[in-house]
């Protein structure tokens, strides 16, 4: 089942019963993210707020809040995707008429996956210019964010060289009725047109999408290879054409179905300070200049609908979208890479910060080459800590890859450590925005194993040192350690855990903050991976050199508290919350 538009999912949604109109009037500036919050965790439905505040349209959340609406907007299996272009890919090499005739349900498919132009759409019932920004119900989704935010805009440029289409989703700060930020991070398309248009000193076209087809939601969040149209993804998924309409202000082709597209352009120089904004790593990204987006017209339907979502700290909507992705790319990255069985970046840790993959190695050292190529790949380059194990393993569940890593990572030759490199703009951890290390840590299995029996003892607490507060395993290799708040200096702890028995037959000791609980999985993992920077937070128990190489000694001490100088951890306003609860009982909502 596909959606041609917005509105074709929300009435799929509420006959289904897995949309919510709320009626009363709640208010974008905060409220709108703690009623979303809530409702996600405990399962529910789509939100569509018909009253909001200071805004004469409608709004709609949440919309990819659980697994099952999130593979509707994908229409159906996200894997069966990606597979569908592996089996065309196996069946047509070489070229045969048998192989075509084999083929022939995909290749329709695939013919699909185009734009039509037609001559009009709803998107044009109504033009705005001068366009009012503040007519429309933009979220401020957390206390301390520097203003409204765009979440979920389909940013589209073109190449200004070869007119190759891109389409991204880049937060827009409303800086007022006729501006916006134009939040483009590294490895980001849109921000490469960007570069090439400065070189050349001029304006680059802008048109923001908001709504239209689920399925173009999805695709603009894929990370598919630069120069690739992610529309014509989206009509893929769809497996109809996607219907566009041309447009000589832009110059771009913009979808007939979409709920409004404001159009306008970035011109190089014309910068001004954006955020701080509570991130899907669950803080608030640094302040910092960006590129202003002015905008000349607003086109919308007469009674659009406006689309947002929330993140902040896991589980939001970027989880379940980034999970369907995964399962609908990894077909394709093993066809560039028949050795390479899985790829899971996890969700938990905001996707950047840790991946696992599994290689089934012909030969000595080949899982390193896949390794170092994946490091080099798209937005893959950016990933923080990268574990690579046997092709037996299961690379989603951590207890499994804990515990290859106890059986295969040698010291000698498993550890790598890179710096400087690049680093995910949102991530905070490293010396400078955009700059930070890498941690690759293989774990293949090359024969028997470096050990066998597991430590079987949990050290307690109070065996360790007083600041120690709690402590967990995570299967054999990992002692996770949360100390209190007030510790300044994790010296006198890590000497505690090398000196206990049973701590140090662990490989690493993670130390965390207080406000990471250590019996909540996701947490956990979301606290240690997005708090740390290789290159200045490891402490190995020793340093050897062998010959030109330096080798860590275990246990490795891994610092992974909240530090002065990081953002704050995104937190809801106390009176918000109060505010909402006196009126759940209005929102026509269960408790949550």
């Amino acid at each position: 089942m596909t959606f041609v538009d917005l509105r074709a999912f929300l009435a799929h949604l509420e006959q289904t019963g897995d949309l919510a109109r709320i009626r009363a009037r709640v208010d974008p500036d905060q409220e709108m993210t703690i009623i979303q919050h809530r409702v996600m965790a405990s399962g529910g439905p789509a939100l569509l707020f018909e009253d909001v505040a200071g805004s004469p349209y409608r709004a709609v959340t949440n919309l990819f809040g659980t697994r099952r609406r999130t593979r509707l907007a994908f229409g159906g299996d996200p894997s069966a995707l990606g597979q569908r272009v592996l089996r065309l890919s196996r069946t047509l090499m070489p070229p045969s008429i048998t192989g075509i005739v084999k083929a022939r349900r995909d290749l329709l498919a695939l013919a699909t996956a185009r734009m039509r132009k037609v001559g009009s759409g709803p998107v044009l019932e109504t033009v705005s210019q001068p366009p009012d920004l503040k007519r429309l119900p933009v979220l401020v989704c957390w206390p301390d964010d520097g203003g409204p935010f765009f979440t979920l805009p389909l940013v589209h440029t073109t190449d200004p060289e070869n007119g190759t289409g891109n389409l991204g989703i880049y937060r827009l700060q409303r800086f007022d009725g006729q501006s916006t930020g134009m939040h483009w991070q590294i490895e980001k398309g849109g921000g490469f047109h960007f570069h090439k248009a400065s070189a050349m000193n001029r304006p680059l076209p802008v048109s923001v999408v908001l709504g239209g087809p689920p399925a173009l939601i999805a695709a603009a969040v894929a990370p598919l290879p630069e120069g690739i149209d992610e529309r014509l993804l989206a009509a893929y998924m769809m497996n109809r054409p996607l219907d566009v309409i041309a447009r000589q202000t832009t110059g771009h082709c913009v979808p007939a179905r979409a709920e409004f597209v404001l159009e306008g352009s970035v011109t190089p120089g014309d910068m001004q300070w954006e955020g701080p904004f509570g991130d899907h790593f669950g803080h608030y990204s640094h302040a910092a200049d960006y590129p202003v987006f002015r905008v000349d017209r607003v086109l919308a339907r007469k009674d659009a609908i406006y689309p947002a979502t929330v993140v902040g700290k896991p589980v939001q909507e970027d989880f379940y979208m980034g999970e369907a992705l995964q399962e609908m790319t990894l077909p394709l990255l093993k066809m560039i890479r028949p050795a390479v069985v899985d790829l899971w970046a996890y969700p938990e840790t905001g996707f950047h910060s840790l991946a696992v993959m599994s290689v089934a190695e012909r030969y000595p050292q080949e899982a390193l080459k896949h390794t170092l190529g994946m490091l080099g790949e798209g937005q893959v380059s950016l990933t923080k800590v990268m574990i690579t194990v046997d092709h037996r393993v299961n690379v989603r569940d951590m207890l499994a890859v804990s515990r290859a890593l106890w059986r295969h990572l040698d010291a000698r030759t498993g550890i790598y450590l890179l710096a400087p490199t690049a680093q995910d703009t949102l991530d905070f951890t490293g010396p400078a925005m955009n700059t930070g290390s890498r941690l690759i840590l293989m774990a293949t299995d090359s024969g028997r194993p470096v050990r066998s029996e597991a430590p079987r003892h949990l050290p307690e607490p109070v065996d360790l040192h007083p600041d120690v507060q709690e402590t967990a395993a995570l299967g054999p290799a990992f002692l996770m350690v949360k100390v209190k708040d007030t510790c300044r200096d994790t010296e006198p702890v890590r000497r505690s855990l090398i000196r206990h028995a049973a701590a140090r037959d662990y490989l690493f000791h993670i130390i965390v903050s207080e406000d990471v609980p250590l019996d909540d999985r996701t947490l956990m993992l979301w606290g240690w991976f997005t708090r740390f920077d290789p290159l200045a937070d490891l402490y190995p128990a020793g340093r050897t050199i062998a010959g030109n190489r330096l080798i860590l000694e275990f246990p490795i001490a891994i610092d992974a508290r909240w530090k002065t100088g990081y953002p704050r951890p995104v937190e809801f306003d106390p009176d918000v919350e109060k505010r909402v609860n006196r009126m759940w009982d209005t929102l026509g909502l269960p408790d949550c």
